[in-house]
């Protein structure tokens, strides 16, 4: 792998359910553990990666139809079941949902055209988060010194 090809995140521990990632360029994301201590509002990791999936194909699929015209409203909703079963806890049943509307015109007509290529490429080919749960891709995990 390549230097250009590496992604990462820092996550520490603020509190009790409580964490802070942070990525290398000093952005930050306060998230947590919903228990109904005053959490409520922070985001837990699940919904994490419902926006992390949401965000990756609208990014996608904004690049494509904004060249063409400025939309009027655009959202993802990314919604899923989070069940427990023999093969532990996981998501099923994921799906992102665009809501995307354009003015009247030209340029407008061509995004509307465009807008259901785009949704798929990004779901075949280009966003990396989707990609990466359809295909399956292993996590390893490691303890440093103890």
């Amino acid at each position: 792998m390549s230097e250009d090809s590496r992604r990462s995140v820092v996550v520490e521990r603020t509190g009790t359910g409580r964490y802070v990632a942070t990525n290398p360029r000093g952005g930050t994301i306060h998230f947590g553990t919903a228990s109904g201590d005053g959490l409520d509002a922070h985001f837990t990791p699940v919904e994490l990666l419902l926006a992390a999936i949401g965000g990756c194909t609208a990014a996608d699929v904004d690049v494509a139809t904004a060249r063409h015209a400025e939309p009027d409203g655009f959202s993802v909703s990314v919604t899923g079941d989070k069940i427990s079963d023999e093969l532990g806890n996981r998501m099923t049943g994921l799906v992102a949902a665009f809501d995307v509307t354009f003015p009247d015109g030209e340029g407008a007509d061509r995004a509307r055209a465009i807008l259901p290529r785009a949704v798929r490429t990004s779901h075949d080919r280009l966003c990396t988060v989707s990609r990466t749960i359809e295909i399956g891709t292993p996590v390893r995990t490691t303890v440093g010194d103890v």
